[in-house]
């Protein structure tokens, strides 16, 4: 039998059940009260159906439900479980008559039910919409005014796009714009790590996208009005943006400017404080010469041409004599004027006398297979090309003196290959290099390739000139080449290999490489100490 004092404390709490019970849970008044042994509580709210509520349910020494119910006692949603570490719920109020139902699992105990925020149904507006762009925030105000936006169209048609406007802390708000479309606008080559989709303003002709950007960016891009949303994989959507994407009619630097067509062609934007590309312009002096051979290797069962430029007065008897190997052979003769940025450095006494050698793909799927730390293909460029140059030209490259450059998979390549035969290619001028690679079905804490190779090696004699894109960074859980760029930097210093490493304010970008490349020829021949003949 239960004595006097336990009687009298199970009267007092049942009394504090039934003046809960009784109690309505308001912003100003929480609820507070015994947790019963058997009965649940149910607190009244004062909200009507549609208000948002959020609060809290604390509980001293118990374990407790909290459950949003409807009048007869029909369990709507749970909002706290026993045993959850959140306390805190929220739920917009469906009924009039719902109430909070409080059931304790035994034991005793007390809970509090707080309400720290209610909105009701008339006041749940979405905040005005900002814009990181003073100009669309004025003409998103004219439009809403019941103006037109002729004058704006006007303005930008004469100052052209995108628009710069001061942004925080020194840096640059770039607003891409389109006129028109019907469905949507891509933009590819943001100053992001992805492909972006424009807004539109409103019903208005205005889409748009604002990016905060450093002050010494340089990009080119494209835009891609009305892309078709095929059926099928996120790749294959994803890969549509080709069909449409074009130079931005409303640039007014566009790259390059002899394109066939502006499906060919891009557009640019080089901000003031952008590092300068001095070597590209052709320039009065004597220029070098360039033939095209053929090269085929029974190793890897293909042919491809090789374009070989001699800058003026080289002679191949002159142990000076620079060897530069590109990858990308096209690329590098067409949107990456090489011959005339050696003809000027060679001509400005920046460099001796080099013989480049441009290596063509013979087509896509085998530069996939070929330059992606295949050990094949490197053997081949060692063994069998750089002997097949030197019977074609008389040249005899020295390891210190010879230079394997390229771009994505070609920056990868110029490391992977430098690493295995030291020997014969003593230097490696990465531009944004693929580091992030790795082999099919490797696990994903060892996916960095090429720094994991770099752990168990030995120091070899090899140079590197590594550059990375600011806007090149992680996608996902991924890391990008930024990231994996950085982390070999580190890496390779660590190891004691002489390392310059550079970034900059583009993306994956053959218009920011034009400047990049010759930042590399020049950080080499100062690390090695080229001094051209005088």
């Amino acid at each position: 039998m239960m004595n006097w004092k336990q009687q009298l404390g199970g009267l007092l709490m049942s009394l504090a059940a039934s003046l809960a019970q009784g109690q309505t849970l308001t912003l100003t008044h929480p609820v507070a009260a015994e947790l019963p042994r058997e009965a649940p509580i149910r607190v009244a709210l004062e909200a009507a159906p549609g208000d948002y509520l959020r609060g809290h349910f604390l509980t001293a020494n118990a374990l407790a439900d909290l459950t949003l119910v409807s009048a007869t006692g029909h369990p709507v949603r749970q909002l706290v479980a026993a045993g959850d570490e959140r306390r805190q719920f929220q739920f917009v109020v469906g009924a009039a008559d719902q109430v909070l139902e409080v059931r304790g699992h035994g034991g005793g105990g007390r809970f509090e039910l707080t309400l720290d925020r209610q909105v009701p149904v008339a006041s749940q507006q979405a905040p005005e919409r900002e814009f990181l762009s003073p100009t669309i925030a004025e003409v998103a105000r004219v439009i809403a005014d019941g103006g037109d936006t002729e004058a704006f169209w006007q303005q930008v048609a004469k100052a052209g796009t995108p628009l710069v406007e001061p942004g925080p802390d020194g840096r640059r708000i770039l607003t891409f714009l389109y006129r028109g479309a019907e469905r949507n606008v891509r933009l590819f080559g943001a100053p992001s790590s992805n492909h972006e989709q424009l807004a539109r303003l409103g019903q208005s002709d205005i889409w748009f996208r604002s990016f905060e950007a450093p002050d010494s960016t340089r990009l080119s891009y494209q835009l891609a009005p009305d892309v078709p949303d095929l059926p099928g994989t996120a790749r294959a959507r994803r890969v549509a943006i080709l069909a449409t994407a074009q130079a931005d009619p409303l640039n007014l630097t566009p790259w390059p400017a002899d394109a066939v067509d502006v499906y060919q062609q891009n557009s640019t934007v080089t901000l003031d404080k952008a590092p300068p590309q001095p070597w590209l312009s052709p320039g009065t002096e004597v220029r070098g010469s360039l033939e095209t051979l053929r090269f085929a290797s029974e190793a890897l069962g293909n042919q491809r041409d090789i374009q070989i430029y001699r800058s003026a007065g080289f002679d191949p008897a002159n142990p000076d004599n620079l060897l530069l190997l590109v990858f990308d052979g096209d690329a590098y003769t067409s949107q990456v004027p090489t011959p005339t940025i050696l003809d000027n450095l060679v001509a400005a006494g920046e460099l001796p006398a080099v013989m480049a050698v441009f290596i063509g793909n013979p087509d896509r799927e085998a530069r996939s297979r070929e330059l992606p730390a295949n050990p094949l293909f490197a053997k081949v460029l060692a063994q069998e090309l750089v002997p097949w140059l030197q019977h074609q030209t008389g040249m005899e490259p020295l390891a210190e003196r010879t230079i394997l450059a390229g771009s994505s998979y070609g920056g990868l390549a110029s490391a992977t290959v430098a690493l295995a035969y030291p020997e014969v290619f003593g230097n490696v001028l990465s531009m944004s290099g693929s580091f992030w690679w790795h082999p099919p079905g490797t696990p994903a804490h060892e996916q960095e390739y090429v720094a994991r190779q770099l752990v168990g090696m030995d120091t070899v004699p090899v140079r590197f000139f590594l550059s990375a894109g600011l806007f090149e960074g992680h996608r996902s859980d991924m890391a990008g080449i930024l990231e994996t760029s950085r982390h070999l930097r580190d890496l390779l210093a660590a190891k004691g290999f002489p390392v310059r490493y550079r970034e900059y304010a583009a993306g994956h970008d053959y218009f920011a490489w034009q400047g990049v490349l010759a930042d590399g020829l020049l950080a080499l021949a100062d690390m090695a100490n080229w001094q051209p003949a005088r």
